[in-house]
């Protein structure tokens, strides 16, 4: 979640005694428990090394390699994913990364009679939508507003505002508009006790 003096900071406010008072109170020492939780989560990466911002939510995040390798941009929500970091993960704004997605900075050359690792970098521009299970492969570059459509496997980088399904992803033929302003956060339960009441 966002962290708790983001949220402070930023709560709507009602008058004393009121029902929106009450209502949002209720709602907010309801929501406590998994805020505390996702901010614990937070806190754990950047101790290990990550940059994440304060307002990136962090769900049930299992990481293999090198923590020092990961940033997440603002407003950006992770949910249970799994990453294997052995080289650069930059994750912009305003990011939706769904359950189940994995995300390989590193493979074995299948021509290489040694089997050697090859490993490159993956980018996430801002505005990016990885549906449920996708897979991101090693040197991928996923551009602004780009969706990934759940299951779909990225071996190749996507352009911006581009929309790839599939396994191997292919391109539709229709795109995102470019003018995107959303924050996939505030529709989660417990910012939005914090942030609306």
């Amino acid at each position: 979640m966002a962290s708790l003096r983001y949220l402070w900071l930023n709560r709507a406010q009602f008058s004393l005694g009121s029902v929106d008072f009450f209502r949002a109170w209720g709602k907010r020492l309801f929501a406590l428990p998994e805020l505390l939780i996702r901010n614990s989560r937070r806190r754990k990466l950047i101790s290990k090394g990550a940059v994440i911002h304060e307002t990136a939510e962090i769900g049930e995040v299992r990481i293999a390699g090198g923590f020092k390798y990961l940033s997440v941009g603002r407003q950006t929500f992770l949910g249970r994913i799994k990453m294997n970091i052995h080289e650069r993960v930059a994750i912009g704004n305003n990011v939706c990364i769904n359950d189940g997605v994995e995300l390989l900075t590193a493979s074995h050359d299948v021509c290489d009679p040694n089997w050697g690792q090859v490993k490159a970098a993956i980018f996430i521009e801002d505005y990016v939508w990885i549906g449920t299970g996708a897979m991101i492969l090693p040197g991928v570059r996923i551009g602004k507003g780009a969706v990934i459509g759940a299951r779909a496997v990225v071996s190749k980088t996507v352009a911006p505002g581009r929309i790839v399904v599939g396994n191997p992803a292919k391109v539709l033929d229709r795109s995102r508009s470019d003018k995107l302003s959303y924050n996939p956060c505030e529709f989660l339960a417990a910012n939005r006790a914090w942030l609306i009441g």
